[in-house]
């Protein structure tokens, strides 16, 4: 507990002198402290649960955690350039286990003009397309939706020049310029573009992108305020190629010596999103969002990857040794890691309200291909200068459904968030 406490301290510490250097710096200093406790309850159904229970310890849980964040933000005109620079320090304390302490550096960057261009070179965020629960066209930053617990994001490495006129806006991008052949996801290095237009009371947009590995990829988005209360949005992409996982063990009922997983680029795929927002004076709001994600597993995938791990379950029943089935089940979960998405079909529903300084949010991810559901509920208060969170997150649906495998089943959060400068 003396070491929990420290850590604030001398964050605290590190800011006050920040604070009082800045009188000497030309620029502009923010800091801030944010602290969360996530309370995780592991599934006691699925292939995780199951290895456990044939041998005890074959995999790491995701444990429950408590965390200490610093971060200092900065910026300030030198040399003809705008610099900006970002830093997360955060110390983790997970249940059962050491902590640990790590720095990281969200954003680093410098920005200028080139006549009608405006140019940076550097790590920044950088978010593109219309959704909330799923964006198709975030060919940058690839951002992870709806976490639970709200975390600073970490941008990428770009070079970026971009060109606004009064109703319309260009963005070239080279992500990840450095990395090699064989990266993949958000740390493959791509070129990306992006045309914006303003249409009366509409936004368009298009994008393409061009991966190392994954080939080409277009784009197109749309906004669309329809009166006071309402607004419209919609996002399709259409991807040459797409990074997953595949099962390549020979037969369900063979025990494999290794993972049978295997990371792939797969071939085209499609991606679709429709949505809505309803706004009413009284500031309560409902979004209604409906989305295909193409490089999702399929529905054949997962009555392979059910039919795999009845399977094993039968060996074990069989007297296979203990430690191989248990082996094998854990590799199972590689399958949640295929794609963003678990499933191709996706609806997905938010009911929010706010009212003075509280702000509350009930939501559901649901799958019609299992009858699946994830259910989140939170509620912040949100002062000058401090800002409280809090939340439940619970899987629900069949117990066949693929939501009710995953290795968490509830997770329950407290957060406070002090802007300090």
């Amino acid at each position: 507990m003396a070491r929990m406490l420290c850590i604030p301290a001398l964050a605290l510490a590190a800011v006050l002198e920040v604070t009082t250097l800045r009188p000497a710096v030309a620029g502009e200093f923010s800091a801030s402290l944010r602290s969360h406790g996530l309370a995780r309850q592991t599934a006691n159904t699925g292939p995780l649960a199951q290895a456990h229970a044939r041998y005890a310890g074959i995999a790491a849980d995701q444990p429950s955690e408590g965390a200490a964040q610093l971060q200092l933000q900065g910026s300030a005109q030198w040399a003809g350039l705008q610099w900006h620079g970002d830093v997360l320090a955060q110390a983790r304390w997970p249940a059962g286990g050491p902590g640990s302490t790590h720095v990281s550096v969200l954003e680093a960057y410098a920005a200028g003009r080139a006549g009608a261009w405006e140019w940076t070179a550097g790590r920044k965020v950088v978010g593109w397309d219309v959704g909330y629960g799923f964006r198709p066209n975030d060919l940058v930053q690839q951002e992870q939706r709806r976490t639970l617990v709200s975390q600073p994001l970490q941008g990428r490495p770009v070079l970026m020049a971009e060109q606004f006129g009064a109703e319309s806006a260009w963005s070239l991008v080279a992500v990840n310029p450095t990395t090699g052949r064989d990266a993949t996801g958000a740390g493959e290095s791509a070129l990306a573009a992006r045309w914006y237009q303003r249409l009366g009371s509409a936004d368009a947009y298009a994008f393409a992108r061009w991966g190392r590995r994954t080939q080409g990829s277009v784009g197109a988005a749309w906004s669309w305020v329809a009166s006071d209360t309402l607004e419209l949005h919609a996002s399709l992409r259409h991807l040459a190629r797409h990074d997953t996982w595949q099962d390549a063990s020979a037969s369900a009922g063979a025990l494999a010596s290794a993972s049978p997983w295997r990371a792939l680029t797969a071939g085209a795929a499609q991606q679709l999103l429709l949505g809505g927002t309803w706004t009413s004076e009284r500031q309560v709001s409902v979004l209604l969002e409906a989305w295909h994600d193409g490089t999702a597993p399929s529905r054949g995938h997962w009555k392979r990857w059910e039919n795999r791990n009845a399977a094993l379950q039968h060996l074990g029943a069989v007297g296979a040794p203990a430690l191989a089935v248990a082996a094998n089940l854990a590799w199972q979960t590689q399958a949640f890691s295929a794609s963003p998405s678990l499933h191709r079909q996706n609806l997905f529903a938010r009911l929010a309200w706010t009212t003075g300084p509280w702000e509350s949010a009930l939501d559901m991810l649901y799958h019609p291909a299992d009858g699946g559901r994830l259910l989140t509920a939170s509620l912040a208060w949100k002062g000058d200068r401090l800002r409280l969170e809090s939340g439940l997150r619970a899987s629900a649906g069949p117990g066949t459904a693929v939501v009710r495998q995953l290795p968490v089943q509830r997770q329950a959060f407290v957060q406070a968030v002090w802007v300090l400068d």
